[in-house]
């Protein structure tokens, strides 16, 4: 009886107590971190962010509070960067200041700081530079990465014509032709666009780029215990993780020391030479984990280019002239194609929010481009009822680096580029983009999916 009458005096007070200790703990940190909007107890500043639109959020209150200011993500202290010049002194100019990684609780839960993305970087630095060799060696770079792209790009081109003028979602098909020249790298081939093994490989990343997952980030330590989508999410997630392990496993079984295949291969051969290495990172879960990193760079954030849906006919026009219809394109085009490559490089500077680490340990979140620079291109149009393009050095708008910069530097960012450009130009080369829209009714304001942010 007395336990169950003391019961509900010391809820309240347990509560407050919790209340009057999260209170403190702001406090104590006031005068170390910017100024931000008052937080509440437990949920932070969420119920003022629109987490569907999280860059307008931080738009709006860097209004009042300046382009630093600091916001709480649930239980997480972030540091929020906006607008050109201060995204620019952070990331670039104190690049290595910003290099670590701050938690980001989905992924630490399938990566567990392993790979080359999101752990510290004592632990990725000998995967990276690892990675960084094994790339060149086998084409990155080189005018080899080149010819595979570029046959990675008749193949797309035979799957949109299979569609006779359908209209269709591209993003799946650029994911998979995309994901497709790293299979060549990593697994030495490539695989059938219809191919299950290869459709499973791509589907489970699918719900970390949607926004359920931006709440599970916020309220992780409670939402993974929860029934919901993002169970589902794991799920797969850890079905990828077993389908890269199954794949490692049969190239290790096929494995010949003296030439190796693909990436994976290569791997093994240096877990050999460094297996009385007590400090080595070369173990297998590090190289399952480093080939799941691989496929997650790149496979979403380059169909952030079907934003040029949206200006189809400034750029076909100069492929036409440059490139004509019977030449297959080049990347050294790119020096004669100011009108392809300056909407190429804007939709690669796509404002998202990335997440980075500063010494006090807070996260630190940049969100750009400024509203004073707005997305357009600083080329003129070409002459109107004429073939004749203005021969134009590359213009060139003051904008962000789409990847980040120091030793966290992406060093896929030149394939990247090379693919952006090879499949873009072959696509408009045999095809015109059209919408069910008009161009003028297509929306490609910033829309904030997990942790990326597309058109």
């Amino acid at each position: 009886m007395l336990a169950s009458g003391l019961l509900p005096v010391a809820l309240p007070a347990c509560l407050t107590i919790l209340v009057l200790m999260s209170v403190w703990r702001q406090r104590k940190l006031e005068g170390k971190l910017p100024p931000g909007p008052t937080p509440l107890p437990f949920v932070g500043n969420y119920l003022q962010l629109n987490t569907k639109q999280m860059y307008n959020s931080f738009m709006k209150i860097s209004e009042r509070y300046g382009p630093v200011f600091t916001v709480r993500l649930g239980p997480w202290r972030v540091v929020v960067l906006c607008g050109y010049d201060t995204v620019t002194e952070a990331l670039v100019d104190q690049a290595e200041e910003v290099s670590g990684r701050g938690k980001q609780a989905n992924f630490n839960w399938l990566f567990k700081a392993y790979g080359l993305a999101f752990g510290n970087w004592e632990r990725a630095e000998q995967p990276r530079r690892f990675s960084i060799t094994t790339l060149r060696d086998f084409g990155v770079g080189k005018r080899g990465i080149e010819e595979r792209i570029q046959g990675e790009a008749d193949f797309l081109i035979e799957v949109c014509r299979g569609t006779r003028g359908a209209f269709l979602d591209p993003t799946f098909f650029l994911s998979r032709t995309v994901s497709n020249v790293i299979s060549s790298i990593v697994f030495g081939g490539r695989f059938d666009y219809e191919d299950k093994e290869f459709l499973s490989l791509l589907c489970p990343s699918l719900p970390f780029f949607s926004p359920h997952p931006q709440h599970c980030e916020m309220f992780y330590s409670v939402t993974k215990h929860l029934p919901g989508p993002q169970q589902q999410a794991f799920k797969e997630l850890q079905g990828l993780e077993d389908f890269i392990a199954e794949k490692v496993e049969q190239s290790q079984c096929a494995l010949d020391p003296n030439s190796p295949w693909n990436l994976i291969d290569s791997f093994f051969i240096r877990m050999q030479e460094e297996k009385k290495n007590p400090n080595t990172e070369f173990y297998l879960k590090n190289l399952v984990l480093t080939t799941l990193n691989l496929f997650f760079a790149g496979t979403e954030t380059v169909s952030t280019t079907l934003l040029l849906i949206k200006h189809p006919d400034m750029e076909g026009k100069e492929i036409d002239h440059v490139i004509g219809k019977s030449h297959q394109p080049k990347f050294k085009d790119g020096a004669k194609m100011p009108y392809t490559e300056d909407p190429n490089s804007h939709a690669s500077h796509f404002p998202s929010p990335r997440s980075h680490k500063f010494p006090l340990h807070p996260q630190v979140l940049s969100a750009h481009p400024s509203p004073t620079l707005p997305y357009q291109s600083p080329l003129p149009p070409p002459n109107q009822g004429t073939e004749v393009f203005p021969m134009l050095e590359q213009a060139s708008l003051p904008c962000l680096p789409p990847v980040p910069s120091g030793k966290r530097y992406c060093f896929g960012e030149g394939l990247a580029r090379m693919e952006l450009f090879l499949f873009l130009t072959t696509i408009m080369q045999n095809f015109r983009f059209k919408s069910p829209q008009s161009p003028q009714d297509i929306d490609v304001s910033p829309k904030h999916v997990g942790f990326v942010t597309i058109p």
